[in-house]
């Protein structure tokens, strides 16, 4: 489902926003609780990342370009475009109903981290 601004914002407040930025698109994982780092960067480590850490649920993918609109997909579909997914330079994956955000910026790897609670 293509996410509306409003519905984006929503989503964004809950994960991407609750990290600092390090430059335009990068996250300050600094205080966050970091689950995994991996140099792999390919479909199957990011179907393996969104398995371990979130199983099935709802996911929202933020591709860092704004022309590209954000969209929530059920969590087994994100492994059936997973492919596509790595084709975006950096994207977001959040996994909702596990609080879990992964980041992958240009083939470097993944990053995946608990979204910090607000406090």
């Amino acid at each position: 489902m293509v996410l509306s601004l409003g519905e984006d914002r929503a989503f964004a407040a809950l994960s991407l926003n609750r990290f600092g930025s390090v430059g335009s698109t990068r996250l300050d994982w600094s205080g966050a609780e970091v689950l995994e780092r991996t140099s792999e960067f390919d479909a199957a480590e990011l179907c393996r990342l969104v398995g371990e850490y979130g199983g099935g649920g709802l996911g929202v993918v933020f591709p860092g370009n704004l022309c590209v609109p954000s969209v929530a997909v059920d969590l087994a579909l994100v492994g059936a475009y997973a492919e596509a997914l790595l084709d975006c330079p950096e994207c977001w994956v959040f996994l909702v109903d596990h609080g879990v955000l992964i980041e992958f910026q240009d083939g470097e790897g993944f990053v995946a981290a608990r979204v910090p609670v607000p406090g």
